[in-house]
């Protein structure tokens, strides 16, 4: 069932990807000969309205083949004004990012189904007082519901982290303890901490810790629109953050996941809930926009540049540079694949 669900949720999200690029191009006139969900032996097919849509053997991706464009042939060069290369360059660069945009409106509105159905977090309930904190000295304690910080309604245990360090000075904490609402004033202190790629950082804090208690928390759909917003871009900061310190050497090559991790999770996900599966579906298609979204060429980023290059010297890169550093950038992308598999495999061995 798991792998069923991650063939299922893969071959949505390529679907979507690649959709985003057929209704790019067909907008501007483009012939669109093949539209495929993965690559290598066709399986099933069928020509509708001057497009072969089919499915592939290796479901790890899929491609749409215009009229004019094809990476292995860069001075390819089709008559006509359905080709895409005969289209201006900023014409070709709404084509080619329409791929990964398609990719964050799909995140958005899984996440908006998510906060209409229930989205589940940490409760804003105190589990743990850290020792001489400015929480204990104001006299919080465990067991302590946060329920409004100042002005703002907090629902959740993010919400206390983000208002704390996102405020200056004292703050006035609005706590609900054996069901009476007591007030607190604390100032926070600059105190050590870790960020989300286990850097070192300073930042403002009370400590506190939470108590493992998880609820679920249901949104308007004005709320829901709100919330779809803010994950998709935080989700999307996140992965590119996440790449430039993988590039800096911050994060360890050994962190880089394959395939086998990605199906895994996916899986673990649709056994858990379907919420669960919605939240992974919608993190793994920003992953998938933003990752194509990276300037290496074979990529829909690499091909932007291009593109941007044209616009500004007002001519095309030569067949030549534009072969040799479409070959670099498979060669970039076939090492990631290997490296997430190798990890993948070292992972499953060390866990046996």
């Amino acid at each position: 069932m798991g792998t069923i669900s991650f063939l299922i949720v893969l071959s949505i999200l390529v679907f979507i990807h690649e959709l985003g690029h057929f209704l790019a191009a067909r907008f501007f006139g483009v012939k669109v000969h093949v539209f495929s969900i993965g690559f290598g032996k066709k399986l099933f097919s069928k020509y509708y309205r001057g497009t072969e849509w089919q499915f592939a053997l290796i479901p790890l991706g899929g491609y749409v083949k215009m009229k004019g464009q094809d990476d292995t042939k860069p001075g390819l060069q089709e008559e006509g004004n359905d080709s895409y290369n005969n289209k201006k360059p900023w014409q070709r660069i709404i084509i080619l990012f329409a791929g990964p945009f398609a990719n964050f409106v799909l995140a958005a509105i899984l996440y908006f189904a998510i906060a209409i159905l229930g989205a589940t977090s940490l409760s804003p309930t105190i589990g743990q007082i850290i020792k001489d904190s400015p929480a204990q000295e104001a006299g919080l304690k465990a067991n302590d519901k946060i329920i409004r910080i100042n002005d703002v309604k907090i629902r959740t245990w993010k919400d206390i982290g983000n208002t704390i360090t996102q405020t200056k000075g004292a703050l006035k904490f609005f706590v609900q303890r054996d069901n009476k609402i007591q007030t607190f004033v604390i100032k926070p202190e600059i105190s050590d901490s870790e960020n989300l790629f286990r850097e070192k950082i300073k930042k403002r804090m009370i400590g506190i810790a939470p108590a493992p208690k998880a609820i679920t928390i249901k949104y308007s759909p004005l709320e829901a629109i709100s919330y779809a917003y803010d994950k998709t871009v935080e989700s999307s900061k996140m992965i590119f953050l996440g790449v430039q310190k993988l590039i800096q050497g911050i994060i360890p090559s050994s962190e880089i996941g394959g395939v086998i991790t990605i199906g895994k999770v996916i899986s673990d996900a649709s056994q858990s809930s379907f919420i669960a599966l919605l939240a992974i579906s919608a993190l793994v298609s920003v992953n998938l926009g933003v990752l194509n979204l990276l300037p290496i060429p074979a990529l829909d980023g690499g091909h932007i540049m291009f593109n941007i290059y044209e616009i500004i010297t007002k001519r095309k890169p030569s067949d030549k540079v534009f072969m040799y550093l479409t070959i670099v950038g498979w060669v970039i992308l076939a090492s990631l694949m290997l490296l997430g598999i190798y990890n993948d495999i070292n992972r499953i061995i060390l866990k046996g």
